[in-house]
């Protein structure tokens, strides 16, 4: 019979040997095997048959954010081999090819842009478009999107266009409305505004005053046209001002098309009270009697909408 001193000593020899065969290598190597038995997609079947997107939604099955983004679908794309893809370039106006990357799983690469691929046929094909953040799956709204291509020939088979399946829905209607109701029970409030998806128009009633709408677009940042809508800024200049001036601020305006002051850069706060007076005199005095302003809307519906205001005045 063993003693205890002899058992212990073989329980630690048996320790050593196991930690010694769970090895870093062999762990990789579980890691990798466990990669591999998910096998990649097999895009043979659909090459060569062009798709067009039909809908694009977050996972509530809307096309809105809280905050005025629309989803739009717009791509149109088509297999060309299992990594090869073809995607319409409204720039060039023609059918571009990208290499489609495998990842892992269920995810590829393609046109710089990151997807989990949900299902295919050759009626359709669906798709979950992902943030990647150092290569690893941000779990927010930016991942939060469905995509849905049908056919050339399923579109046929059911009479209907890609122009037609991508309009609004009811329920897209419905939430924007839920939003300008909320809007205009605050309609001053930049927390209750949201962006307009036809932002806020200035039309000059003067030749003293001019305006110009400014785009942020900036690919290489990842600023797409979306942030020409949902962030609005304008440059506006003022000649025949009672002096010359400078300021930048955001305002709110509501479904009538009255300007409120809402933030501003404030470097010295004892002169927070006295700069809020000059920027709301602004406001009445130039702004609001020299343009006619047309509110932003969504869906055909005005509503309050925040802007960037960039004013300049020469005496």
């Amino acid at each position: 019979m063993l003693n205890f001193k002899t058992l212990i000593y073989f329980l630690a020899v048996g320790l050593v040997i196991s930690a010694c065969n769970s090895t870093p290598e062999k762990n990789a190597k579980k890691e990798k095997k466990k990669k591999e038995d998910i096998k990649r997609l097999d895009f043979t079947p659909i090459v060569g048959i062009k798709y067009h997107e039909v809908t694009r939604r977050f996972s509530n099955g809307l096309s809105f954010s809280d905050i005025g983004f629309q989803q739009e679908p717009s791509w149109i794309i088509q297999f060309a081999s299992n990594d090869t893809v073809k995607a319409w370039s409204p720039q060039k106006q023609i059918m571009q090819s990208f290499y489609f990357m495998y990842d892992h799983g269920d995810v590829y690469n393609f046109a710089g842009e990151w997807f989990r691929i949900k299902g295919f046929s050759k009626d359709s094909i669906r798709m979950q478009r992902l943030q990647l953040t150092n290569r690893v799956i941000e779990k927010d709204i930016r991942s939060d999107v469905f995509m849905t291509y049908y056919s050339e020939d399923y579109l046929k088979k059911i009479n209907k266009t890609p122009e037609e399946l991508r309009k609004p829905t009811a329920a897209d209607t419905a939430f924007i409305r839920k939003l300008v109701a909320r809007a205009d029970r605050n309609p001053a409030n930049a927390d209750s505004a949201f962006a307009g998806r036809i932002p806020v128009q200035f039309t000059p009633k003067s030749k003293i005053i001019s305006v110009k709408k400014l785009s942020t677009v900036d690919r290489l940042v990842g600023r797409t046209e979306s942030y020409d809508y949902l962030f609005p800024e304008y440059r506006i200049k003022i000649e025949k001002a009672y002096q010359d001036f400078g300021y930048s601020f955001t305002a709110v305006v509501d479904k009538h098309g009255k300007i409120y002051l809402n933030s501003f850069r404030d470097d010295m706060p004892e002169y927070h009270e006295q700069r809020k007076k000059v920027l709301e005199g602004i406001i009445d005095v130039y702004l609001q009697n020299l343009l006619i302003v047309k509110p932003g809307s969504t869906l055909g519906i005005p509503h309050s909408s925040e802007i960037t205001l960039n004013v300049s005045g020469k005496k």
